[in-house]
């Protein structure tokens, strides 16, 4: 695991300074503590820092090709490198080195692009071919490694693992993109399609750039999608045990590695399958770590110890203090853009202690996207249900006036809050589920707003994005197309840039054997009666690891990590609230009505409403403009 840079001059090959590609670099330390390289050519400079996880010795980068023709620096892990070795050994390819990249490089010059169809693992890249005079930018299938690009004003095209890595680089402008702003409201994160900064994008997942010199900037290519178009056949005893087969094969994939390997343990489903799976086909103890709070509502530490005693796993757990707000500036400053998931916290917690006894750990994310384990893919469900019976003239109106007009009640269960649900149900499945991931809903962003900004916004809305990826999706239901989303707009966006961002900063390697591209495509074709029944998500993953795991920690209601933000900014945060209708730097960009966002502060500390969620999004979007230095 490793941080990436560079420099690609598009119209002509001007000499590039190694220095600045190094200071580039610098800022990706975190990424790649164990060693660091440069190399530049005219029009061109790569930059890498490495974290050392296989041929610990014998794979610095940049690495040239074994001709010489092509330079590559690279981030991430190819699982199936060796039998890729293999097949090109046969074909004629020499190899000087015993790992991964390498394979990368022998591929790129046997197939071209088409190399990426045979790639199974998570990276992201730049590749610079000396003969074509290409750079070969690429991203895995699902986004778990990140990658930024940014068009300067002397017409280079700037790359690298991170915001940090961009702000580097002198020519870079820092001036926020309002529409960004309306995105990180309504999401509590920036999504791929955009970027906080102008003028710098995101490399989609999935997606891969090829740049030429003297030609006109090709935009991002889509070299892999998920499809809901199809449907597995067979029992549910055939299919889960095809689950299996794939589950099997993502962990053991990803157990591949020089130095010490572990697994977090949360005790839920999807954590606690893969320490199952590790035990399986380890001949030691699997090192397992877990994080707990000093409140019963919010610990999960002795159902982690249940699975640790049940597989004899190697384990160790730690308290965290439910007042570590502390890290809160520390949180802004790893994730450059502004990002909300509060359970950022926790996870960088668990991945420091993780990472004083290993170098790599495998997670459980992504089982909930995959196999529809959300309890909002339940209600979406049950809604789409309702609108296939309820003609649209009839919903919107009836469903919309009552909306409208029922108290809100966001403390409530999701089931209890009916004027998210009648709002829902009003409109259409790809606006229902919009709203319900949402987090500040677009009636409540047009109030905070000011009247400047809102004339910056014009007509467009967070939403659109999403609606417009929902309808278009390879799919055949409304169930499919919320976990298309999912998959697509969410995961990579919030949870793959929570881990990647947590883990990094410790310089911990994490890998996500459930997001196996393989066996994200096998739980795309379930059938919905494998993926939801009798009110369970996940059916189908739960019903095959009973044979692994109790029942008590395969169906316990979810709960995931929590922080006390109401308390939080009741308290020791309660002044922060106050500063940023007036005095933070949030208040002087001139984004918010001042008055407007003064008055919910005071609500939610005097106790009268509950404004946390809201407030905190605030709070991390001061500590992102006051750490870019940004003005507007």
């Amino acid at each position: 695991m490793c941080g990436i840079a560079g420099i690609f001059h598009l119209e002509t090959p001007k000499p590039v300074d190694p220095a600045r590609v190094e200071r580039m670099c610098e800022a990706l330390v975190h990424r790649g503590p164990d060693g660091s390289g440069v190399w530049a050519a005219p029009g061109v400079g790569l930059g890498h820092r490495r974290l050392s996880i296989i041929d610990l010795e014998g794979s610095p980068q940049p690495m040239h090709s074994a001709d010489g023709r092509a330079v590559i620096v690279f981030n991430g892990e190819i699982y199936n490198f060796g039998e890729l070795r293999r097949e090109l050994a046969a074909m004629g390819a020499q190899f000087n080195t015993e790992g991964d990249t390498e394979v990368i490089l022998a591929a790129w010059q046997k197939w071209g692009v088409k190399c990426l169809d045979r790639l199974h693992g998570m990276f992201t890249f730049a590749l610079y071919d000396r003969e074509t005079r290409e750079l070969f930018l690429a991203r895995d299938r699902l986004g778990v490694k990140p990658l930024f690009t940014a068009r300067l004003s002397d017409g280079s095209i700037a790359f690298a693992s991170e915001l940090k890595g961009l702000l580097a680089h002198p020519l870079l402008r820092r001036e926020a993109d309002p529409l960004a702003v309306e995105d990180y409201l309504a999401w509590g994160y920036v999504p791929d399609h955009r970027s906080f900064l102008r003028g710098v994008e995101k490399l989609p997942a999935g997606h891969y750039r090829l740049l030429k010199h003297g030609a006109a900037p090709s935009g991002p290519v889509q070299w892999w999608d998920i499809s809901f178009a199809e449907r597995r056949k067979g029992t549910t005893a055939d299919l889960s045990a095809e689950l299996l087969h794939h589950m099997r094969a993502g962990v053991t994939s990803r157990m591949i590695a020089d130095v010490p390997l572990g697994a977090f343990l949360s005790g839920g489903v999807d954590s606690s399958s893969v320490v199952a799976l590790m035990a399986e086909a380890s001949r030691e103890p699997v090192r397992t770590c877990s994080i707990g709070f000093d409140v019963a509502a919010l610990d999960e530490t002795a159902h982690a110890q249940q699975v640790a005693n049940l597989f004899g796993t190697d384990h160790r757990s730690r308290m965290v203090d439910p007042d570590d707000f502390g890290a809160i500036d520390r949180i802004a400053g790893i994730f450059d853009e502004p990002f909300a998931d509060a359970s950022a916290l926790p996870t960088l917690r668990v991945c420091e202690l993780a990472r004083e006894n290993v170098t790599v750990a495998l997670s459980g994310d992504g089982a909930d996207e995959a196999f529809a384990g959300y309890r909002r893919h339940i209600f979406h469900a049950r809604e789409e249900q309702a609108r296939a019976v309820l003609p649209a003239f009839l919903r919107g109106p009836v469903f919309g006036a009552l909306g409208s007009a029922w108290p809100k009640a966001d403390w409530a269960p999701r089931p209890l809050r009916a004027k998210s649900t009648l709002l829902s149900l009003a409109a259409s499945g790809e606006e229902g589920y919009a709203r319900s991931l949402s987090v500040v809903p677009p009636e409540l962003r047009q109030t905070l707003f000011s009247d400047a900004f809102l004339k910056i916004r014009g007509e467009y809305r967070a939403e659109h994005p999403l609606i417009r990826l929902m309808r278009d999706a390879p799919a055949r239901s409304g169930l499919d197309r919320a976990q298309y989303a999912d998959l697509k707009f969410w995961l990579p966006g919030d949870i793959l840039t929570k881990v990647d961002r947590t883990s990094m900063a410790v310089g911990l390697e994490v890998r996500e054997p459930l997001l196996d591209h393989r066996l994200v495509e096998f739980a795309a074709q379930l059938p919905h009666r494998e993926r939801i029944r009798a009110g369970q998500g996940k059916w189908l993953l739960k019903r095959t690891m009973e044979r692994h795991l109790p029942r008590e920690i395969l169906y316990r209601q979810k709960q995931g990590f929590v922080t006390p933000l109401a308390q939080w900014l009741r308290g020791p945060l309660a002044e922060s609230a106050r500063a940023i209708g007036s005095g933070a730097a949030l208040a002087r960009t001139g984004w918010f009505d001042s008055k407007r966002i003064s008055t919910l502060a005071e609500e939610h500390i005097s106790g009268r409403s509950d404004h946390a969620r809201l407030l905190w999004q605030l709070l991390m979007l001061d500590r992102t403009v006051e750490n870019l230095g940004l003005s507007a």
